[in-house]
């Protein structure tokens, strides 16, 4: 099958939205090319190489945001609203930059599309200790690393942002050994799969989205977690009916304001919401949505242009 690449040009600010757009034209996933994460990722000072210089050279200094389109009836909708799209957040008059905004398109063959994953797709560091990496890219870990191996496929994720990043070093500190865990909005997958490498016994991963539920059912049986790992497609809470002992979403600001109050019913009392995907701008208003619904100890990590909160549920409620 032949496929159509639309890429728009924003900012990194801006880039979640535009990738969000591109997602409801009908894209299973979307490339995000941003040079700040390829500095961010960059290797330290007498440590490995994590991602080439070289790609940070290619990417330049407008933020890529790609999706993916077969070529056939659907095509011209696609463009369509995606066009109407940009023209509509053109307009919205937003208080940070959104960059040009400017889309072009390119047709690749899949084989072709295939290979071009492979050239930019190399070994990242997540948090402290997780590393994530294409099968075919060869990784030395150091000590105490977890390694995350994920192909890039067309329900594209792989956690280069820094919400996933803190998202995991969240993972990483409030995880312990025997623990339940329900990850939201599941993508990929990284997040559960970080979870089962922090040591939980059980990990309920779900998705609103059946290709993305495909593609982490297989990134976990992959990774060797089909066992701790539990899959499955539905609406938030709705193909939710058990409790953890941490809940994890990294989903966008409304979203976790909304889930705030219902989702303390499937944590178990002193048990923790992990949650991120929340724009700085918009971090007092979930923290005030968060205490409203009585949680406590709020452990608040920021990134850039992002946030990403731990809450423990109050243990006597």
């Amino acid at each position: 099958m032949n496929w159509l690449e639309y890429t728009v040009l924003t900012t990194t600010g801006a880039s979640d939205m535009i990738s969000n757009l591109l997602i409801e034209a009908g894209s299973k996933g979307t490339m995000i090319e941003d040079k700040n994460d390829v500095a961010l990722n960059q290797r330290p000072e007498g440590q490995w190489d994590i991602i080439d210089e070289e790609i940070a050279r290619r990417i330049g200094d407008d933020v890529k945001v790609t999706g993916y389109y077969p070529i056939d009836e659907r095509l011209g909708d696609a463009i369509a609203h995606i066009e109407s799209g940009l023209k509509r957040i053109r307009e919205m008059g937003l208080d940070f930059d959104v960059g040009k905004l400017t889309g072009s398109t390119h047709s690749i063959d899949e084989e072709d599309w295939a290979e071009s994953w492979k050239k930019a797709y190399k070994p990242f560091r997540l948090g402290r200790h997780m590393v994530v990496k294409p099968g075919w890219e060869h990784f030395q870990p150091e000590e105490g690393d977890h390694i995350i191996e994920i192909d890039p496929g067309m329900a594209f994720g792989t956690g280069t942002h820094e919400t996933t990043g803190m998202c995991v070093e969240l993972i990483e500190e409030y995880v312990k050994p025997g623990m339940t865990v329900i990850d939201i909005g599941t993508g990929t997958g990284i997040l559960a799969i970080a979870a089962a490498h922090m040591g939980a016994k059980d990990v309920l991963a779900t998705d609103l989205d059946a290709m993305a539920v495909k593609v982490a059912t297989e990134n976990v049986a992959k990774n060797g977690f089909a066992d701790t790992i539990r899959t499955r497609c539905g609406d938030l809470l709705e193909a939710v009916d058990e409790t953890a002992d941490v809940v994890v979403a990294n989903i966008i600001a409304d979203v976790i304001r909304m889930l705030a109050a219902p989702v303390r019913a499937h944590i178990v009392p002193g048990g923790r919401f992990i949650c991120s995907g929340i724009a700085r701008e918009r971090k007092d208003e979930v923290v005030q949505a968060l205490m409203d619904a009585g949680y406590q100890h709020l452990d608040i990590r920021e990134k850039g242009e992002w946030a990403a909160i731990e809450a423990e549920r109050d243990p006597r409620a």
